[in-house]
C-alpha cells in the first residue's frame, strides 16, 4: 500500500488527481498541469513535497562526519545556511542529490528525495560514530513549497517575522500562519519562493491559511504534473531519471557541486580519476526541431545508430517547444551540435542548446 502525506485527505477533498509516486499517493494535478504551471510562473503556486526525507547529523564531530559524505564543501556555510550537493558512491556513482541546512555547528539537516528515504539513511548511518549521532526525523516533517512570483510576499504577509532578509538558499525558524516552522529560500520550479518544514499535524493548517492569503492573487494547489514540467524548463535534474547510482555528478552536469580540493570524501577518488581521463558522456539539454515529444528512455541517434538515450522531455508549456536532457558521447556535447531521437521508430532531428532552457524574470 502507497504511504500518504498529512496532506492527502485535504488533497482529495479539493478534487486532485492522485497517482502513485515514489511509493505515495500524490496529487499529479488540480484544475490542470499546463494551468499550475502557468500559475507558477506568473503567480503562486503550492506544492505538497512531505514525501522527501530529512536526515539530521548532531554532535560535535557532525560536520566532519557529514562532510565525508557529501561532494560540496560544508566549511563555506554559516547558521541559516544551505547547499545542495551530492552523496556518491566509492565508484562516483549517485546514490542522491540533496539539500544540506545548517541549523548550528552540530546539528545539520540533509533533505533527501522521496524515492531514496530508507535507502538515504542506510547510506548516511555510516557518517555515526563517536561524536556524532544520524538520525531518521522523516516522519517528523511535513513541506510545503510556495513558489512564483507571488511567492515571496505570500509567505511574508503570514510570517513573524519578517521574511524579507532571507536570501537565496538561506533559512530561518519563524512563525508562518502561526504555525512553527523553518522557512527556506529554496525550491525546484526555478521560481523565487520558499520551503516550508512544519509538524505533520500542523501542514492543513499552514495549506489552508496560504491558499487563503494567495487566493486574491491567483494562487492555487499544484501536483506533481506541473512540479516536473517546471523543473525540466529550469534544467533542474531529477533522481532516478537523469541521474542514478550509475552516473557520476560529473557526467550529470554538477561539477559546480564537487569540491576535489575540499578533503577527501567518498567517491572523491574515482571523480579525480574520471575529471583527469576526461567524461565520456555528458547530460545535456536539447530541443527538438522536428515535431514530436521526446520522452524517458527514448534512444539518442547519430547516423542512424543509438549513441545516448533521453532522461527527460517535454512540451514545454512556457516556451512552445519540446525540451529534453539526454546523455550522449563528449563529442556530441557542444552547444549547436546535433543528432536525432528515435520517436517510437521515427527520427526526429533535434539540437544541443544551452541551459537552462526558462530564466524566470528578475524584478
Amino acid at each position: 500500500m502507497a504511504l500518504r502525506t498529512p496532506l492527502y485527505d485535504t488533497h482529495v477533498k479539493a478534487g486532485a488527481r492522485i497517482v502513485e509516486f515514489a511509493g505515495w499517493d500524490m496529487p499529479v494535478q488540480y484544475a490542470g498541469i499546463l494551468e499550475e504551471h502557468e500559475a507558477v510562473r506568473t503567480r503562486a503556486g503550492l506544492f505538497d513535497v512531505s514525501h522527501m526525507g530529512e536526515v539530521v547529523f548532531r554532535g560535535p564531530r557532525a560536520a566532519e562526519a557529514l562532510s565525508r559524505l557529501f561532494t560540496n564543501d560544508l566549511r563555506k556555510l554559516v547558521d541559516g545556511q544551505a547547499q545542495y550537493g551530492c552523496l556518491c558512491r566509492p565508484s562516483g556513482g549517485i546514490v542522491d542529490d540533496v539539500i544540506v541546512y545548517r541549523r548550528g555547528a552540530e546539528d545539520w539537516l540533509v533533505c533527501v528525495n522521496a524515492g531514496n528515504r530508507q535507502k538515504d539513511f542506510d547510506w548516511l548511518l555510516a557518517g555515526e560514530g563517536p561524536g556524532v549521532a544520524v538520525k531518521n526525523e522523516s516522519d517528523d516533517w511535513a513541506q510545503i513549497a510556495v513558489q512564483g512570483p507571488k511567492a515571496p510576499g505570500l509567505v511574508r504577509r503570514l510570517s513573524k517575522p519578517d521574511l524579507g532578509a532571507v536570501q537565496g538558499f538561506h533559512f530561518v525558524n519563524a512563525e508562518v500562519a502561526g504555525v512553527p516552522c523553518i522557512a527556506a529560500r529554496t525550491g525546484y520550479t526555478g521560481e523565487d519562493g520558499f520551503e516550508l518544514f512544519c509538524l505533520p499535524d500542523k501542514a492543513a493548517k499552514l495549506w489552508s491559511a496560504l491558499l487563503d492569503e494567495g487566493k486574491a492573487e491567483g494562487a492555487i494547489p499544484c501536483g506533481l504534473g506541473a512540479r516536473d514540467s517546471l523543473r525540466l524548463e529550469s534544467a533542474y535534474r531529477l533522481y532516478g531519471s537523469d541521474m542514478d547510482d550509475e552516473t557520476t555528478p560529473l557526467e550529470a552536469g554538477l561539477a559546480w557541486v564537487v569540491k576535489l580540493d575540499k578533503g577527501d570524501f567518498v567517491g572523491r577518488d574515482a571523480l579525480l580519476k574520471q575529471k583527469e581521463a576526461g567524461v565520456p558522456r555528458k547530460l545535456v539539454g536539447f530541443i527538438l526541431t522536428d515535431p514530436g515529444i521526446p520522452r524517458h528512455g527514448y534512444p539518442v541517434l547519430q547516423d542512424g545508430r543509438k549513441v545516448g538515450e533521453v532522461t527527460s522531455g517535454t512540451k514545454s508549456p512556457s516556451l512552445g517547444t519540446s525540451i529534453g536532457l539526454a546523455y550522449v558521447p563528449t563529442a556530441l556535447a557542444a552547444e549547436g551540435s546535433t543528432f536525432a531521437v528515435d520517436i517510437r521508430g521515427r527520427a526526429a532531428a533535434a539540437r544541443v542548446v544551452k541551459t537552462p532552457f526558462y530564466t524566470r524574470k528578475q524584478g
